[in-house]
C-alpha cells in the first residue's frame, strides 16, 4: 500500500509571522510530497512495499540510500507538522519538572537545543528525545536521519524535532539559521510534546 502525504493540521498561514505561508506551502506540498513520492518509487515491487513507515525507519541502515532518505524525510516531516501550533502554550507538570531537572530551566533547554541545531553542519535536524534510560537528551542528525534509526549516533524517542534544512527557513530568514531557531519556539505545540513525552516515558 502506497504512502500518502498527510494534510497539514492547520492552515498554511497558521504559524505566521514565525513561519511564513509561502514557506509552509513549499515545504509541505513540494518537499514533503517529494519524499512520499520517492519513497513509493523506491519500495514499489519489493517486499518492503508492505512494511510500515516505522519499520522502514527503524532499520534504515539496512536499506538503500533512497529508502533511508525518503522514509526519514516522510517520518520527520509528519512529526514536525504535528509538534507545531500557534497556540502551543508552555510546558507544565512532569515534562517541565524533567526539563528543569535536566537542563536547569526551559530557557537553558532552548539554548542548548538551538546550539546543537545551529551547529549541525549542512542539512539535518535538532532533536529533544527521551533516551533508552528514560532521560531527556539533546541530539542532532544529518540529512533526514532521526534518533529512531539504527544508524543514529544517539538513539531515543523524539519529542521535539527542528528541521534545519535551508528549505525550512530560507525564504524568511535567509542564511541566518539562529534567527529561525529562536523564532520557532513561538510555535512549538507543548501539549503535543507532553503527550509524546508521557508515551515515551
Amino acid at each position: 500500500m502506497a504512502f500518502t502525504l498527510p494534510a497539514l493540521p492547520y492552515a498554511y498561514d497558521a504559524l505566521e509571522p514565525y513561519i511564513d505561508e509561502e514557506t509552509m506551502k513549499l515545504h509541505h506540498d513540494k518537499h514533503h510530497n517529494a519524499y512520499v513520492t520517492n519513497l513509493n518509487k523506491a519500495i514499489e515491487g519489493t517486499p518492503d512495499a508492505d512494511k510500515s513507515l516505522e519499520e522502514l525507519v527503524a532499520k534504515a541502515g539496512t536499506y538503500s540510500k533512497a529508502v533511508r532518505n525518503n522514509a526519514g524525510g516522510h517520518w520527520n516531516h509528519t512529526f514536525f507538522w504535528d509538534i507545531l501550533s500557534k497556540d502551543g502554550g508552555e510546558p507544565t507538570g512532569a515534562l517541565l519538572e524533567d526539563i528543569n531537572a535536566t537542563f536547569g530551566s526551559l530557557d537553558k533547554l532552548k539554548e542548548e537545543l538551538n546550539a546543537k541545531a545551529a551547529g549541525q553542519f549542512g542539512s539535518g535536524w535538532g532533536w529533544l528525545i527521551v533516551n533508552k534510560e528514560g532521560k531527556l537528551e539533546i541530539s542532532s542528525t544529518p540529512n533526514q536521519d532521526n534518533p529512531l534509526m539504527d544508524v543514529a549516533e544517539v538513539k531515543g524517542t523524539p519529542i521535539i524535532g527542528i528541521d534545519v534544512w535551508e528549505h525550512a527557513y530560507y525564504l524568511k530568514y535567509r542564511n541566518v539559521r539562529p534567527d529561525y531557531l529562536k523564532a520557532i519556539w513561538n510555535v512549538i505545540n507543548w501539549t503535543k510534546v507532553a503527550e509524546l513525552y508521557a508515551a515515551a516515558k
